[in-house]
């Protein structure tokens, strides 16, 4: 079964597991290292991993490396750049409508200033 790369990257412990080989191929034990959990819980974790894609295991000797296949993570870049752009578009709305507010007030600030007559004393 392929599974979704949004699956995989929803659990904070794959995240993780992706962020450890994403620099350097680890093997298993190396991976399991770096958690609280149990090894087995480890496995189903890069198992999932492998069938998203966004990792493949190599046999080296006796050792199976983890090697991070990132390809895939596109997909999720894509569709997080459509939300980026929406609200990067709103912000730049919502700031051209603070610094016409702004400018509003500077202008009935001045108007405020020169209607304003000073008091002669008598």
């Amino acid at each position: 079964m392929r599974r979704d790369v949004f699956q995989a990257i929803a659990d904070p412990t794959r995240r993780e597991i992706i962020n450890l080989v994403a620099y350097q191929p680890l093997n298993l034990n190396a991976i399991a290292d770096n958690f609280k959990v149990s090894r087995p819980a480890i496995s189903q974790h890069i198992k999932i991993l492998i069938e998203c894609g966004l990792i493949q295991v190599n046999q080296q000797g006796r050792e199976r490396y983890c090697e991070a296949t990132l390809n895939d993570l596109r997909e999720v870049a894509n569709w997080v750049e459509k939300y980026r752009r929406l609200w990067a578009e709103r912000f730049d709305l919502m700031d051209d409508l603070l610094e016409g507010m702004k400018m509003d007030d500077k202008k009935s600030d001045k108007k405020k200033k020169h209607g304003k007559k000073k008091k002669h004393k008598k």
